[in-house]
């Protein structure tokens, strides 16, 4: 079995790829390279974590992927050759080396187990499982493969976690999924693993939780996970139990002494469940002048001892508990964020194969209410609805939170390599394409909210060539729900949330936009806010602008506006557009970050403007007036012709073409006039323009 290794190199922004037989890979964890590499990491990973800090050397140890065999394209890209079958499940956030052992040797109790090895860091476990068709084949296409994989791994999760003394960390499944070059003196592996047999899958798997179901618990704090907050749970239950005491001793005022308080104290902190060290803890912080820590002790220790009913009358209203209770099974079942792009909660389940998390709607927030009163906390829909549209759900911003967890740019200019794929004949179009791209991030980013990015792509060829593929393909996948091709001009209100609710949106089939939608269409492209009042809301808000548009069309002649149409870059695609090149999304957007942080222009200047506008000119919808004026009239050298408003020589076509004349028409060919920069003079009646009549036949 092949696996490949691939290495970015940061000094010339080049991919490595080695393919190396498995047993090979497996040698070469057991030593450690010259360089130190890995050691390197082990010793300083502690000092990085919780900062945005690297390892220098990151970049030495190439990633392994296990479940695919990578080859090289003619261009330089890379493809599936094969796939392997194989699968990796891992288990992080260990002590060190020696629950990696206890977590290898208990994953090659299986026979299905490929390898397991200790990760990079040291404090992690990856396992490889093999999976096969159950007639000992493995998919050939990618797509499905990549079905087969995802089902193989909800299996793998299902078997491998029983026998794991620590839980797996779920990943969503893919094909590309890999690690770091790691060392590990002691791998195990198994060239003649079995595999798991599975039938080939024709869709994903479902969102089911494999997770069991735990037996209902009153009291929360026999429930804590690690990450939940213990301390502030302790601080509500021993202020509760503290005003208990003082009704309880009406006249004891602080200064008075001490015991007689502690006496009350210590009882309700028993009944509350707050353990001794906790107590002897919050006791010393209120009252830290009046005794010292030994006789505190002492006092609360020998009470201890006597109480009974430990954990049986928590000092805390009906209201305070529930909402403790809320907050816990809140934060241990599920996750929740407020999307601002879409202006929603979205959620998913913890310890579950939800990868990603979806909207909250009325079916989500009736089973949240069934699963609290399953585990015995009196939860209804209105009361999920209270803490969820409150300040305990965190704000999250999707297109943030991609462009500021992007890597290091590498240097090399994806953005104008990604517009090469279309072919076309302007010789501008990649660096025009570039500057876009730059002002649609910028506008992500909410660096510029007096302008909007007005300027659209509008590629035209013919059908098949893959211009709406190519569109689609801009948005990086974990984003690409902020993407549509589906806009209706004649729905105003909607097309203006549009702006606010995608990043970017493509005018799918440019011709089909009337000429009545036209105004309606330069108005949208060019507003930078959008003030409206929501469905069911009663104030007008104003709403950040997040998106750029791009457009399509089979039809050449598209412009009509005779001023020049300087809001497109139009572009003829002259052969099918290479959509199949792999792109790498965080680099792509690594470089427009970089590239905005250190001051590249991302605004349209007056000389881009008029490269658009000249460029545009073959694009343009010739009106009949303007045909008709060249046929019978032509621009008037200084000595000849004579002077004429617009009226008067669309009223002399008329004349000659029987070309219907009205006030619209009249006012529109002055525009055209001018485009074509027939000399002009203002005059109290108007503007005339310097022509020469043509003698006709």
């Amino acid at each position: 079995m092949k696996i490949t290794l691939i290495r970015h190199d940061k000094e010339s922004g080049k991919e490595m790829l080695t393919v190396c037989d498995a047993g090979v890979l497996i040698e070469k964890m057991k030593s450690e390279t010259k360089a130190g590499y890995v050691t390197g990491l082990r010793t300083v990973l502690p000092e990085l974590e919780g900062t945005h800090a690297m390892y220098e050397h990151i970049d030495k140890l190439p990633r392994i992927y296990p479940a695919l065999e990578y080859a090289r394209t003619k261009d330089g890209g890379r493809k599936m050759k094969q796939y392997n079958g194989l699968l990796q499940l891992e288990v992080k956030k260990l002590a060190g080396l020696g629950e990696a052992d206890l977590v290898k040797r208990q994953a090659m109790l299986l026979p299905q187990t490929f390898a397991a090895f200790c990760g990079s860091s040291g404090k992690s476990v990856k396992i490889w499982v093999r999976f096969a068709l159950p007639d000992g084949n493995l998919p050939k296409r990618e797509q499905e493969a990549m079905l087969f994989h995802a089902h193989a791994y909800r299996l793998a999760v299902s078997c491998y976690q029983p026998l794991l003394p620590f839980p797996i960390t779920l990943r969503e499944p893919s094909l590309t999924q890999s690690c770091r070059m790691t060392l590990d003196e002691q791998p195990e592996y198994n060239p003649a693993a079995v595999s798991f047999c599975l039938e080939q899958p024709f869709s994903m798997p479902g969102e089911e939780t494999f997770r069991q179901r735990r037996l209902a618990e009153k009291n929360p704090l026999l429930r804590m996970e690690p990450g939940y907050e213990t301390s502030q749970t302790f601080v509500m239950l021993f202020e509760s139990a503290l005003d208990k005491a003082f009704r309880e001793l009406e006249n004891w005022r602080r200064g008075d002494d001490l015991q007689p308080l502690l006496v009350h104290l210590a009882e309700h902190c028993y009944k509350a469940g707050i353990p001794e060290e906790e107590v002897v803890r919050q006791v010393l912080i209120h009252y830290h002048r009046q005794s010292d820590e030994q006789t505190v002790r002492t006092i609360l220790h020998n009470l201890y001892q006597e109480c009974k009913g430990f954990g049986k009358n928590i000092s805390l209203s009906k209201e305070q508990q529930l909402a403790l209770q809320t907050e816990e099974f809140m934060k241990r079942r599920y996750e929740f964020r407020y999307n601002t792009q879409i202006a929603e909660v979205e959620y998913r389940e913890r310890l579950s194969f939800r990868f990603r998390f979806n909207p909250l709607d009325k079916r989500a927030l009736n089973s949240i209410a069934l699963d609290a009163q399953m585990e015995g906390i009196p939860l209804w829909d209105r009361d999920i609805s209270r803490y969820i549209y409150s300040n305990r759900v965190p704000v999250f911003n999707p297109l943030e939170d991609f462009l500021y967890r992007l890597p290091g740019w590498d240097g090399k200019d994806r953005i104008r390599e990604l517009a090469a794929t279309v072919p076309c004949r302007n010789p501008y179009w990649t660096d025009l394409f570039h500057r876009w791209f730059l002002n649609m991030v910028s506008h992500w980013r909410g660096y510029d909210k007096k302008y909007a990015n007005s300027v659209s792509p509008l590629l035209v060829g013919a059908q098949g060539t893959r211009k709406s593929t190519f569109c689609r393909s801009i948005m990086p996948p974990s984003e690409r729900s902020y993407y549509t091709d589906s806009i209706d001009f004649s729905r105003k209100k909607d097309a203006e949330l549009y702006l606010n609710r995608f990043a970017l949106i493509n005018i799918d089939e440019f011709d089909q936009v009337s000429s009545t939608q036209q105004g309606f269409l330069k108005h949208i492209l060019q507003k930078p806010v959008v003030n409206m009042r929501k469905p069911h809301a009663s104030a007008v808000l104003e709403m950040r602008r997040y998106a750029s548009f791009i457009a399509t069309s089979n039809q050449k002649d598209l412009l009509t506006d005779p001023s020049g149409s300087r809001r497109f870059i139009c572009i003829e695609v002259t052969g099918v557009i290479d959509t199949n090149r792999p792109i790498d999304y965080e680099q792509l957007y690594a470089q427009a970050m970089y590239e905005l942080e250190h001051g590249e222009r991302y605004w349209f200047d007056q000389e881009d403007e008029k490269i658009m506008m000249e460029n545009n000119r073959e694009f343009e919808q010739v009106p009949p007036e303007e045909q008709l004026f060249f046929r019978y009239f032509r621009a008037a050298q200084p000595d000849e012709g004579e002077w004429l408003s617009p009226a008067e020589i669309m009223e002399d076509i008329q004349r000659n073409s029987s070309i219907p004349m009205s006030v619209k028409r009249v006012n529109s060919f002055g525009r055209i006039l001018k485009k074509q920069e027939i000399p002009s003079k203002h005059v109290r009646s108007g503007t005339l323009y310097h022509v020469v009549k043509l003698v006709t036949a």
